[in-house]
């Protein structure tokens, strides 16, 4: 099963590749993407030998992943994925982290919308200066006080709070982000100690750990209280960015409420930076 699935990655990747970008010419093609003979001039092998791996009839070596990828000059998480399908660990191993240029634009051009960008192990990347606005994210001086799951489960934030089927919805999200995570970069050893961490110290993470629930939506609620003790409930969404194996978590009110017009005069008072990297000590 394993072998069919990497090759019908291998073939929809190829098949998806736009010629001109792996400096190949475009005129003269009946159908889009490369040709099977094209892929292995550019990874180093023979058109019968692509064949095969797309019909599943040969189990590639990592060098071949890693040629493959590097010839169709995939995304990360391209790479990432066929590794995993090919039942390897990347070459490094490690979750990226770098703030690639669409997750930098999606944080510009939504600058009146609360919003950070996580990478695979819900780490914070960046945030925009209206989820700074929401003032909830306090620092706790632990190793791991920037990653979703481990606030969550691990230290929850004071003026962060959910409903009892939203605060399950959102654990049920983090869970199955973490699980993949580590099941596409089984070398990273920090993911798996901060992993071995909250299986220590949440006893709610390791049951969910060990009898993980479906995500039905990724979505949730959440009420955010200002210092002025006002506060706000707004709508969390995960969306993903493949290209740099990244995630947005934007938050909106709903149109027309009292929400909606307190999240204006809220992110209209923040800061005019719109785009707030982050490291372990916090901003900067």
């Amino acid at each position: 099963m394993e072998r069919h699935e990497f090759g019908a990655a291998v073939r929809h990747l190829r098949e998806s590749t736009d010629p001109s970008g792996v400096g190949l010419p475009v005129g003269g093609r009946r159908v889009p993407g490369l040709r099977r003979e094209e892929l292995g001039e550019l990874a180093g092998m023979s058109a019968d030998y692509v064949r095969r791996l797309e019909q599943g009839r040969s189990h590639p070596s990592a060098g071949v992943v890693k040629a493959i990828a590097r010839a169709m000059r995939v995304g990360r998480a391209d790479y990432e994925r066929l590794s995993a399908l090919a039942g390897y660990a990347a070459a490094d191993g490690q979750v990226p982290t770098d703030l690639g240029p669409g997750a930098t634009r999606l944080l510009e051009r939504f600058s009146d919308t609360p919003m950070i960008v996580t990478d695979a192990a819900m780490n914070v990347v960046a945030v925009n200066s209206g989820f700074l606005a929401l003032e909830h994210w306090d620092l706790t001086g632990e190793r791991w006080e920037w990653n979703v799951a481990w606030r969550i489960f691990c230290h929850p934030f004071a003026a962060f709070q959910q409903s009892d089927a939203d605060a399950a919805d959102h654990e049920t999200i983090q869970v199955a982000q973490l699980r993949a995570a580590l099941l596409r970069y089984p070398g990273d050893a920090s993911l798996a100690a901060m992993v071995d961490e909250m299986r220590t110290r949440s006893r709610r993470f390791d049951t969910l750990w060990r009898a993980p629930r479906p995500v039905a939506a990724y979505e949730s609620s959440a009420t955010f209280t200002q210092s002025d003790g006002d506060s706000l409930t707004l709508v969390e969404n995960l969306i993903a960015i493949p290209g740099d194996d990244l995630a947005a978590v934007m938050l909106t009110a709903e149109p027309g409420s009292r929400d909606a017009a307190r999240l204006v005069e809220v992110v209209g008072a923040a800061d005019e930076r719109a785009v707030v990297k982050v490291g372990q000590t916090g901003p900067g």
